[in-house]
C-alpha cells in the first residue's frame, strides 16, 4: 500500500478494527525495523529450512509479541486521567483552561514506550524463550499432562499477555470473547446436566497443557498462518510498494477508462482489485483510494452517498481478490489440507461475478446521475504498460510456479525475489539496502496485529476442541433449524455477520469455521463450500450495516451521509451476499468454486452472470417497480442453477425486459 498521509492514517486509525500503532522515536524505532526486520528474514529462511512446527510458532510470538506491548499504546491514559480528574474533584471555574493549540494529533505524536509496556514485553519474552530451552522435555510434559508449576505459571501469564496485546491492537471485544471461552472451559462443570453445553470442567493444569504446550492452543493453525502465510505476503506487498508497484496500479486504472460516462467509477473498481494486491485490509484500501479517487468522482458529477459506495465496494475488493484474498483465505488452505492454488480456485468465479455485479451497477448509476467523463492527467495505458507492467509479472509467477507445484511460502518468496530485481527498472523506486530493510521491516510490523488476533483465536479453538463445545453448538443450530438446510444457512449468514460486526474478519472466520461451517457440513455441504461460505460472509461484515466500516471510511472522505453510504455499498455489493447461497444450496453450486466438468464450470458461471446482471437491473434507479419484482424473481431463479429453475429465471427475465421496453416506449410517447 502506499504510504499514508497523516490525515489518511488517521481516518484508517478512526474505522479500521484494528488500532493504531504508536509512533516511536527514532533510537525505538531503528532497533523496531532491525528486529522486524530479522524476523521477516526468518521466516523467509524457515521456507528452504524449515523448522520444527511448535518450535517455528514459539519463536515467530517470541519476536512478535514483545513488539505488540512496544508498538501500540495501553490506551488507558484517558480513564487514569478521569479518574485522577474524579478524585481531585470539579475544576476550578476561575481558572484559565488550557488548549492544545499547536500540539500534535495523538497519531502524529512520537511516544516513548511505558515502563509497563517494557515489563510485559519482557514477561513475553521470558514465558516464550522458556519452553523454546528444553522444547522436547516441554512438549513430553505437556502430552503426559505432567505439567511443572513453572510450566503452569508461564502459560497464564501468556494467556493474560495474550489478552492484553489483543485489548491493544483490536478493541475489547475479542478480549471479552477470549476471556469467555476460558471461563467457560473452567466452569462448564457447574452447567445444568441437561444443557447440550455442560461438559466435565478442566482444571489450570488441563486448560494451560491444551493452550500452551502443543499446536492446539496458542501455536495452533491460526499462528501457523500468521508466521508462514500471511507475513510472506505482507513483505511481498512492501516489496511491490517499494517498488512503485502501487503508484502503476493507480495510473494503470485512471488510464484504462477515459471516455465512457461511466468511466470514474470503472476506474476506483479496477484500482481497488489492483490495489488488493498489496493491502489485506478494506478498509486501508478504501482511505488510499479515496484520496485520489474522490476528487474525480465528484467532477464527475457523483453525488457524496454513490461515491462513498463505490469507494468502499472497490476497498473490501481487496480482501476477496486473487492471488492475495485475505488472512483467512489461507486459513481455509490450512483446515482443508488444500492448497493455496486451489482456494483462488474456489474464489476466481464469485470474484469475478462480485466485480460484475458492481460494474453493471456503475453503469446503471451513471445513467441515474447523468454523470460525464473526467480528463486526468496520466500516461496513456498502453504507454503505462510497456513502461511499467513488469509489475505484473511477480503476481503472474506466484499463479504459475503453484500450478507447477512449488508450494506458496516459495512462490511468494520467489516473487518477492522478482520484484525486488525488476524495482532496478525504474531509477524513482530502486531499492538498495535501505529500501530492503524498511520492506523487511514493514512486513513484520504490518503482521503484529494479525498475529496477536490469531495466536489469542488459539483459545477459542483449543476450548472449542477440549470441550467438544463445537460440535455440540453445531447441532444445537442444525436443531434450531429443524434440519433445513435453507433456514441452517440463513441462520449462519446472520449468525457470521453479526460475529463481524464485534471482531475482526480473521478472527471471525475461525470463530465461524469450528462452529459454523460443521453445522453446514452435517447437512451435506462440502467442507470446501461451507468454509467458503463462511469467509464471504466474514468478509462482508466490514460492508454491512449497522457498522459497515469500509463505507464510515468512505463516507468521511467524501463527507456524505453515513447510513446511506452504507446502503449505497450494500446495493453494489449485493452479489457477493447471495452468491454464497449458490454454491451451499444448490447442487450444481460447486461449480462456481470452479469444481467439476469445465463446461459444467463454464455454464454455471455464465447462468450466475445473468442472475448478476438481474441483481443490477432489480437494484438499479433506471427501472419500475415491477421490473425491479420480476428482475429479483428472475435472480433468485437463476441462482438455483438446476435446468427447470434456470429455464423459469429466464423467461422471467425476459418478461421483466419486456415490460421496460414497453414502458420506456409509453413514456417516449
Amino acid at each position: 500500500m502506499t504510504e499514508l498521509s497523516d490525515r489518511e492514517a488517521e481516518l484508517v486509525s478512526a474505522h479500521e478494527q484494528e488500532r493504531p500503532a504508536r509512533r516511536l522515536p527514532d533510537p525505538l524505532k531503528l532497533g523496531a525495523w532491525i528486529v522486524g526486520g530479522s524476523l521477516s528474514a526468518y521466516s523467509i529462511a524457515v521456507v528452504f529450512f524449515p523448522v520444527e512446527a511448535l518450535q517455528h510458532r514459539m519463536t515467530f510470538l517470541a519476536v512478535a509479541l514483545p513488539l505488540v506491548f512496544l508498538s501500540y499504546r495501553s490506551g488507558l491514559g484517558p480513564a487514569i486521567r478521569r479518574l485522577r480528574e474524579r478524585r481531585a474533584g470539579p475544576p476550578d471555574p476561575t481558572a484559565v483552561p488550557v488548549t492544545a493549540v499547536g500540539q500534535p494529533p495523538v497519531g502524529a505524536r512520537v511516544e516513548w514506550p511505558s515502563v509497563g509496556d517494557w515489563l510485559l514485553a519482557a514477561a513475553s519474552l521470558a514465558v516464550l524463550v522458556y519452553p523454546l530451552l528444553g522444547i522436547d522435555a516441554f512438549r513430553d510434559r505437556g502430552s503426559g499432562a505432567a505439567l511443572s508449576e513453572l510450566d503452569v505459571v508461564a502459560g497464564l501469564v501468556l494467556t493474560v499477555l495474550l489478552l492484553e496485546a489483543v485489548r491493544r491492537t483490536v478493541g475489547w471485544s475479542l478480549t471479552l470473547i477470549c476471556a469467555f471461552f476460558l471461563a467457560y472451559a473452567y466452569f462448564g462443570a457447574y452447567l445444568p446436566i441437561n444443557w447440550t453445553i455442560g461438559h466435565r470442567g478442566f482444571d489450570l493444569d488441563q486448560i494451560v497443557s491444551q493452550l500452551y504446550t502443543g499446536t492446539e492452543g496458542f501455536f495452533g493453525v491460526p499462528l501457523q498462518v500468521a508466521a508462514s502465510y500471511i507475513i510472506l505476503f505482507t513483505i511481498y506487498g512492501a516489496v511491490l510498494d517499494f517498488s512503485g508497484a502501487s503508484k502503476f496500479f493507480i495510473d494503470l486504472s485512471f488510464a484504462a477508462f477515459r471516455k465512457s460516462r461511466a468511466a470514474p467509477g470503472r476506474t476506483v473498481t479496477t484500482a481497488g482489485f489492483l490495489l488488493g494486491t498489496v493491502s489485506g485490509s478494506g478498509v486501508a484500501t478504501t482511505v488510499s483510494l479515496g484520496s485520489v479517487a474522490w476528487p474525480v468522482l465528484r467532477r464527475a458529477g457523483y453525488p457524496k452517498e454513490p461515491a462513498g459506495g463505490i469507494l468502499a465496494a472497490g476497498g473490501i475488493g481487496a480482501i476477496l481478490s486473487p492471488p492475495t484474498l485475505g488472512a483467512a483465505a489461507f486459513i481455509i488452505a490450512e483446515y482443508l489440507r488444500v492448497s493455496y492454488l486451489e482456494v483462488l480456485v474456489y474464489a476466481t468465479i464469485p470474484t469475478i461475478l462480485y466485480y460484475l455485479g458492481i460494474f453493471l451497477a456503475i453503469e446503471i448509476d451513471s445513467r441515474r446521475f447523468n454523470t460525464h467523463a473526467v480528463a486526468v492527467d496520466a500516461p496513456r495505458a498502453g504507454r503505462l504498460l510497456l513502461r511499467f507492467g513488469y509489475h505484473f509479472s511477480s503476481l503472474i509467477l506466484i499463479v504459475v510456479l503453484m500450478a507447477l507445484d512449488r508450494s506458496a511460502f516459495q512462490s511468494v518468496v520467489i516473487a518477492t525475489a522478482i520484484a525486488f530485481a525488476l524495482s532496478f527498472l525504474d531509477p524513482a523506486h530502486r531499492m538498495g539496502p535501505g529500501r530492503i530493510g524498511q520492506a523487511l521491516a514493514k512486513g513484520t510490523l504490518e503482521v503484529l496485529p494479525v498475529t496477536a488476533v490469531c495466536a489469542a483465536a488459539g483459545i477459542i479453538v483449543g476450548v472449542i476442541t477440549q470441550t467438544g463445545l463445537g460440535l455440540n453448538l453445531s447441532s444445537i443450530i442444525v436443531d434450531l433449524a429443524a434440519g433445513n438446510l435453507v433456514l441452517t444457512t440463513v441462520m449462519s449468514a446472520v449468525a457470521v455477520l453479526l460475529l463481524g460486526l464485534a471482531v475482526p474478519v480473521t478472527a471471525s472466520f475461525i470463530i465461524a469455521a469450528v462452529i459454523i461451517a460443521p453445522a453446514l457440513t452435517a447437512l451435506g455441504v462440502s467442507p470446501a463450500e461451507a468454509y467458503m461460505f463462511v469467509f464471504y460472509y466474514a468478509v462482508l461484515s466490514e460492508v454491512s450495516p449497522p457498522t459497515a466500516l469500509s463505507a464510515v471510511a468512505a463516507s468521511a472522505i467524501t463527507g456524505g451521509n453515513t447510513y446511506k453510504t452504507m446502503m449505497m455499498t450494500w446495493r453494489y455489493t449485493l452479489p457477493a451476499f447471495l452468491v454464497p447461497f449458490a454454491f451451499v444450496l444448490t447442487p450444481n453450486g460447486q461449480a462456481l468454486l470452479g469444481q467439476g466438468p469445465i463446461t459444467v464450470v463454464l455454464l454455471m458461471a455464465a447462468v450466475s452472470a445473468v442472475a448478476v446482471a438481474a441483481l443490477a437491473m432489480a437494484t438499479g434507479g433506471l427501472s419500475g417497480p415491477v421490473e425491479r419484482l420480476l428482475a429479483t424473481v428472475a435472480a433468485v431463479l437463476l441462482l438455483f442453477l438446476e435446468p427447470v429453475p434456470i429455464a423459469a429465471g429466464f423467461t422471467v427475465l425476459a418478461v421483466a425486459a419486456a415490460v421496460h421496453l414497453f414502458r420506456r416506449r409509453s413514456v417516449s410517447a
